[in-house]
């Protein structure tokens, strides 16, 4: 287990370092200047010159690469070009968001699958067949449709939720659930849809399996047949899309964060690209990168604990 989790661990930061190397050569590819973004259209050329020159953006790449990273390792991001603030405690504020988006997302989404794909599984027949069809219809429903529709039907017209803002947790508990219930709901109905599926298609292919049929013939009792016998089988594929949904949602989460008005890293992230804000889109690729890399160890571990023969392998 330790050499398994040593590779795993290499292999992550040699992905960090991969990512950190081919944003700062893209950021450096780009038309225009740190110093033509922050003088504005009306500067002149001796003008953006000079503040390039005091930024240090006509170094060479390798001494601003190795001036950034060592920055970077003590958790100096540098300064936004547009807005004149430090970039790292920007995005540390920002990242509970997203990540508590994402993560509710997928958790409500990994139960509600879960529990429809082993009941359409389990019962065959009718309520397999409306599962898989309602799974299908919710699937092909795009999210800011359904986040529209949710600040239509329980903002506007119940009034259970507000349809707008974000309410820290430090402040209220209470309100911070109800500012996240209606992004996480728009992001996990179609999440729950796709588990779902891939659950239903999991537990039917671990039921047919002859340890399975064995367990039942020896009279094992059904629930536990089922539910820690053939689910711990089907699980593997699960844990892992489930894991890969997480990694998605966290970095899809731009389009949910401007319906709902939320101060997420997505919303900064888009404002960082439209106003060519070089140290902001830096720092917002590194902070979702190492999600990745973390969640993709973690899942690793995860996987390899219900499957050991995934360690040898």
């Amino acid at each position: 287990m330790t050499r398994f989790l040593a590779r795993r661990a290499a292999m992550a930061v040699l992905t960090l370092l991969a990512v950190i190397v081919l944003t700062f050569a893209l950021v450096h590819s780009i038309p225009g200047s740190p110093g033509a973004v922050m003088l504005g259209p009306g500067a002149s050329a001796q003008e953006i010159h000079a503040q390039n020159e005091l930024l240090g953006w006509n170094q060479p790449l390798a001494v601003q690469f190795w001036d950034w990273i060592t920055h970077a390792v003590r958790g100096d991001l540098g300064t936004s070009l547009t807005g004149g603030n430090e970039v790292g405690p920007d995005l540390a504020s920002r990242l509970p968001v997203t990540a508590a988006i994402a993560f509710g997302a997928t958790a409500l989404s990994g139960v509600l699958g879960i529990v429809s794909g082993v009941v359409a599984a389990v019962r065959g027949g009718l309520v397999d067949r409306l599962i898989t069809a309602f799974s299908g219809i919710v699937v092909s429903l795009p999210t800011f449709w359904l986040g529209i529709l949710l600040v239509y039907v329980a903002s506007i017209r119940l009034g259970w939720l507000p349809a707008t803002g974000y309410t820290p947790f430090a402040d209220s508990p209470v309100d911070w659930a109800k500012s996240l219930a209606l992004p996480v709901l728009s992001l996990a109905i179609g999440g729950a849809a796709l588990v779902a599926r891939q659950a239903r298609a999991s537990m039917v292919e671990a039921l047919g399996q002859e340890h399975i049929r064995t367990l039942r013939a020896t009279g094992i009792p059904p629930w536990r047949l089922l539910y820690v016998h053939a689910l711990r089988n089907a699980s593997v594929p699960v844990v892992a899309g489930l894991g890969m949904q997480f990694v998605g949602l966290f970095g899809s989460t731009v389009i949910v964060e401007q319906i709902f008005a939320l101060p997420g890293l997505g919303q900064v992230a888009q404002a960082a690209v439209t106003s060519h804000d070089f140290p902001s889109v830096q720092g917002v690729v590194i902070i979702a990168t190492v999600v990745v890399v973390v969640t993709n160890v973690a899942l690793d571990v995860l996987i390899s604990a219900l499957n050991p023969k995934l360690r040898a392998a």
